[in-house]
């Protein structure tokens, strides 16, 4: 493709995305419209958008690249998410709205006490960190390989310019504009999936149907894997997506801070369920391409490096392959992907900073203009920390250590699966002091049993049901350290 023409639609893209955040804070730009939005958001916006922000680049690239080797199991996690989001929807987001919360993590303190409280917002600030971080690594390791490698443009510069201009769209408008930047790159992101499988599906002149035939022949689409054994055991992966919904959006700053900044909790609700029920034919059609794709690759003589993995197939086919429309398209979505992996989170990590460690709005004589003035700092100093983190994992060139690294970052929502359980399902108080040793201990001994579960359960493998075991030993540790 004609570097350009790649520039040019870059710079489209980003207009696209600034004229959107001139926009929405033209008026009201205080900082209650940069936590929650001055609570105005309509439902179904946020909805339609918390789809590219649940996405992100590791849904874009590697659940397409992963059907090869894991079929459609995925979605037997997706048909969980939908029961997670009952949960949010009927005991989560009351709770929320009835205390008028701006960060989620002041139920803790209400609850438990400050340590506890502190001890929520750290591990939130710690999963996204390095959870983000490696989903825009992903995003940008794909545009500097195939785009900016070849303008002789180091990787250091790429990941300043999307810090940068993130930083800029976000500075004012918070979540007020990142309700609505969302829609943008949610549309991006579906209509370069969708532009992908049409232009296949004429490249190898088979119909939708005859494609999604082929697919069930070659095996791409089992749905259960009744192996126990296995990781992917459909018990496993049903009960992991539910848990893992309820503490990766109903307990996570970034997904909740949208929600709360919908009109009122009737529209809370119905947003989290329409975007619930939206998510299955969503990572559905993303499993419709990676089977597409795989087709495709096996009818051209595609195969991948041994230092390519599976989620280069989506960016080598669509770049080099489907011709200048579809390479643009996959462009997009990928710099949506990009975007959408970083503006939300930076947002949510000021937010949790601000109200839940500097005590912005506790503090007696704390302006309006004082809190803009200390957010704008916390906001660039969190852009900076992200671009470090990513220049880290570009540093480091170790694809399983990084993999490691970003499940390290899962583990870290147990302890808050666990605090939140036992206040709502117990009357019991704790030693508040007590509460950040146990929320330490709890992942490390879930990390352990995991390593070895083979050899101490009969060749038993967690997956991503480790979640569970992770927020029940933070419980027993609070149970063991109550009053």
């Amino acid at each position: 493709m004609n570097p350009l023409l790649i520039l040019a639609t870059f710079l489209i893209y980003t207009a696209l995305i600034f004229l959107i955040s001139r926009l929405t804070v033209r008026k009201k730009a205080n900082n209650e419209a940069y936590f929650l939005g001055n609570r105005n958001s309509p439902w179904y916006v946020v909805a339609y958008g918390m789809i590219g922000a649940s996405l992100s680049g590791v849904t874009f690239m590697s659940v397409p690249g992963l059907v090869q080797s894991e079929q459609f199991s995925y979605m037997v996690l997706v048909f969980g998410y939908l029961a997670g989001y009952f949960v949010i929807a009927k005991i989560l987001l009351p709770i929320y709205y009835n205390l008028n919360l701006t960060s989620i993590y002041s139920y803790l303190e209400q609850r438990f006490g400050m340590s506890a409280y502190k001890t929520g917002s750290f591990f939130f600030i710690l999963s996204r960190l390095i959870g983000t971080s490696f989903r825009m690594f992903l995003v940008v390791i794909v545009l500097q390989r195939f785009v900016f490698d070849s303008w002789g443009i180091p990787m250091a510069a790429t990941v300043s310019l999307f810090m940068v201009l993130i930083l800029l769209y976000t500075f004012q408008g918070g979540i007020k504009t990142i309700v609505w930047t969302d829609t943008l790159q949610t549309t991006f992101m579906i209509t370069a999936v969708v532009v992908s499988i049409l232009i296949i599906s004429r490249q190898l002149d088979m119909g939708l149907p005859a494609l999604a035939s082929e697919a069930g022949s070659q095996g791409f689409t089992r749905l259960f894997v009744f192996d126990h054994n296995d990781p992917r055991f459909f018990l496993k992966q049903f009960f992991a997506g539910m848990f893992i919904t309820i503490v990766m959006t109903g307990l996570d700053q970034d997904m909740m801070q949208k929600n709360l900044s919908c009109r009122n909790l009737r529209d809370a609700q119905k947003n989290v369920l329409t975007f619930g029920a939206i998510l299955i034919p969503v990572n559905l059609l993303f499993l419709f391409l990676g089977a597409v794709l795989w087709i495709y690759a096996g009818e051209v003589g595609l195969v991948l490096g041994a230092e390519q993995t599976s989620d280069e197939l989506f960016p080598t086919i669509a770049l080099q392959y489907l011709g200048v429309f579809a390479g643009l398209c996959f462009f997009f979505g990928l710099i949506s992907a990009a975007y959408s992996s970083a503006d939300g989170t930076l947002t949510a990590l000021t937010t949790v900073f601000c109200i839940d460690f500097l005590g912005l709005k506790r503090q007696p004589g704390m302006t309006e203009e004082k809190i803009k003035k200390i957010r704008y700092k916390v906001h660039i100093v969190f852009a900076a920390v992200v671009m470090l983190i990513i220049l880290g994992y570009g540093a480091i060139n170790d694809e399983a250590l990084i993999s490691k690294l970003f499940m390290i970052a899962g583990y870290t929502y147990g302890p808050l699966l666990g605090l939140y359980f036992f206040g709502l399902y117990t009357k019991w108080q704790v030693k508040d002091g007590y509460v950040p040793l146990v929320a330490i201990l709890s992942p490390v001994l879930s990390y352990l049993l995991s390593m070895n579960s083979e050899w101490l359960f009969n060749g038993y493998q967690f997956g991503f049901e480790i979640l569970i075991v992770n927020g029940l030993f933070t419980f027993l540790g609070l149970v063991f350290i109550r009053k």
